[in-house]
């Protein structure tokens, strides 16, 4: 579900597109981390993809996402994270496209009130 003003999201349609393609239903989760009333991590899986996302609350905070939930092979991960300003503007974000096996940890910044999602293809 999409939660603004359409015309919002057209601003920002990698965001729209990225967003737009996660299914409303997964074959398994996976609890990576996380403390009750301040921080989360998360893996789910559809077929031979998985998608990451975490979140934390009024306090920035760097967490380290053990991506051994991930498997065999190496997978494609489209990552948005927090931008630099993002703790003053919360539309600031960054993307990028990596390459990662289940032997890597990622660390990632969230700003206050931030988040990060990934989408790890298999290739």
């Amino acid at each position: 579900m999409l939660s603004d003003n359409p015309s919002i999201y057209q601003r920002e349609q990698e965001s729209t597109n990225f967003i737009a393609a996660i299914p409303t239903t997964f074959d398994a989760t996976v609890a990576l981390d996380g403390k009750v009333g301040d921080f989360v991590s998360i893996a789910r899986k559809k077929g031979r993809t998985w998608y990451a996302g975490a979140m934390t609350n009024w306090n920035a905070r760097d967490l380290t996402v053990d991506l051994s939930f991930l498997g065999d092979g190496k997978y494609k991960a489209v990552i948005f994270e927090d931008g630099l300003n993002a703790g003053k503007d919360a539309t600031d974000y960054t993307t990028k496209t990596i390459t990662v096996t289940a032997k890597d940890k990622l660390t990632i910044k969230m700003a206050s009130g931030g988040g990060w999602a990934a989408r790890f293809d298999r290739e």
